[in-house]
């Protein structure tokens, strides 16, 4: 065997063009860790963080229209792929332009949240073209291991209020750590009974009446996606686990580090039917629907506000499921396009909110009580008016990115008869637009005499403002971004 054969695979150099994004994030991340060893420099860092990500999204959107190249043992960076790695970087700089505002005052070294946000956008990209269970789990852990890192980065800071950014990592830790164990078992079931770790192995599961070794296996991995995803009943962590993680790190969880999860999620199904045996599909149902309900209603219980998006998150990762269980059913390419324009109006709409909270907050202060946000039209009009958007378009209102997703989500629904789901769906954004209204009737009343004054951060407020355009453009008019999913998905 040549260092370039593997298991038949013989790879040339011109193999090495789809993974050129990867190894721009790759040389990214040795660059920025060797920068750090030399010279502490923030601004330089950061340049270098945002320069990295930047040519590796450049990249894959110059790969993007391109034809699918050959599939390799642990990758395809396919059109589906490398569409989700332009967003990934691009997420990746929104969050450090964010953060840039959020550590201005921070009382420690700052560097390292920059080289453990490349880390995890790594370990996202691999994620994208995971086709392997090899690299799901290499992907898994880059990103997971960097992310313990950034909920408790301000653990040494003398200004920190309180302990809850080490309370938030160890809790993500320890149950990240059994939900990977999980999917490792339910592997290591598949490998015995196909002998294959390949996706594509999935598709000689036997698939007999009962519950057997197929459907234990697959009902292992679904429940370790499913703390992944922070889905009913496996959710307990995610409220606490936002409220305690500074604001940057929970916008970075909140966004990549949910929709890596899903990439590979819809792959498995689409590319496998296997996951269309009976009872995972009745699991998967109940996910959705459970999800759906127990977010909204728990977040109506809310009045912190980054407890309101965990909430709210839950109940988006089961409207997602819709069109998952559609793929069980559905012939043809709606369900990847409905999870495909929804995670990315769900992403748009996330990092703004949590773009707005960093903002406004610092490592020595959060500001995520509704109340902290009472009078805000009437001293940051355009930062409101951007927020209120972000809000709107999680509700799902129309002249919104939101709205054309959960348009696609029923279209999808529908074609499946989902209509116990689709109902659910439908009830649950109700309830959503009345916890989203609140933060707004707060925003538009008298500012109180002792409101706390509002920081100004320019990179964060660019990245908010162009966010909320992205918002209603593709709100309004989303044809291009549709065309754009539908060549993917096809």
């Amino acid at each position: 065997m040549t260092p370039l054969e593997y298991a038949g695979y013989t790879m040339s150099a011109g193999d090495l063009i789809p993974l050129l994004p990867l190894l721009a994030v790759t040389a990214s991340s040795i660059w920025v860790m060797m920068a750090i060893g030399v010279k502490r420099n923030y601004p330089f860092i950061l340049g270098s963080t945002v320069g990295g990500l930047l040519i590796a999204g450049l990249l894959a959107m110059n790969l993007l229209p391109g034809p699918a190249p050959d599939s390799m043992p642990l990758l395809t960076m396919d059109p589906y792929a490398q569409f989700f790695t332009v967003l990934i970087c691009a997420l990746a700089i929104g969050v450090s332009l964010v953060g840039h505002n959020y550590w201005a005052e921070f009382d420690d070294q700052r560097e390292e949240f920059l080289l453990l946000l490349l880390l995890a956008t790594l370990g996202a990209v691999v994620l994208a073209g995971a086709n392997h269970f090899a690299s799901l789990l290499l992907g898994l852990e880059t990103l997971s291991m960097s992310l313990y890192g950034m909920l408790a980065y301000p653990v040494q800071s003398e200004r920190a209020p309180n302990g809850h950014a080490l309370e938030s990592a160890v809790k993500y830790l320890i149950l990240s750590a059994v939900s990977t164990a999980m999917i490792l078992f339910g592997v290591a079931l598949v490998y015995a009974e196909t002998g294959s770790l390949s996706f594509a192995g999935l598709e000689g599961l036997p698939a007999g009446p009962g519950i057997g070794i197929s459907v234990v296996a697959l009902l292992l991995i679904s429940a370790g996606v499913a703390f992944k995803l922070s889905l009913f009943p496996f959710h307990i962590w995610t409220p606490d686990v936002y409220q305690g993680a500074p604001a940057p790190a929970t916008a970075y969880l909140a966004t990549i580090g949910k929709i890596a999860v899903f990439i590979v999620l819809l792959r498995v199904v689409v590319e496998t039917r296997t996951l269309g045996i009976a009872p995972v599909a009745v699991v998967f149902s109940l996910l959705a629907l459970l999800s759906i309900v127990a977010g909204n209603l728990l977040a109506l219980l809310q009045d912190n506000l980054k407890r309101i998006l965990a909430y709210s998150s839950i109940a988006h990762m089961g409207y997602l499921l819709i069109a998952i269980i559609a793929a069980f059913y559905a012939e043809g390419p709606i369900s990847v396009e409905a999870v495909s324009f929804y995670l990315f109006a769900y992403v748009i709409m996330t990092l703004g909110a949590f773009g707005v909270v960093s903002l406004l907050s610092s490592d020595a202060q959060e500001r995520d009580s509704i109340s902290d946000y009472q009078g805000m039209f009437w001293r940051r009009p355009w930062l409101a008016a951007a927020f209120t958007g972000m809000l709107l378009s999680l509700a799902g209102i129309p002249l919104t990115a939101g709205f054309i997703g959960k348009f696609y989500l029923v279209l999808a629904g529908v074609e499946s008869g989902l209509w116990l789901l689709l109902a659910a769906l439908v009830v649950g954004s109700g309830i959503g637009l009345y916890y989203y209204l609140r933060i707004v009737y707060r925003m538009l009343l008298p500012e109180p005499a002792d409101a706390p004054e509002l920081r100004e951060g320019n990179a964060a407020f660019s990245v908010v403002l162009v966010l909320f355009m992205l918002l209603v453009l593709f709100g309004v008019y989303p044809a291009s971004l549709m065309n754009l999913i539908q060549a993917i998905a096809l």
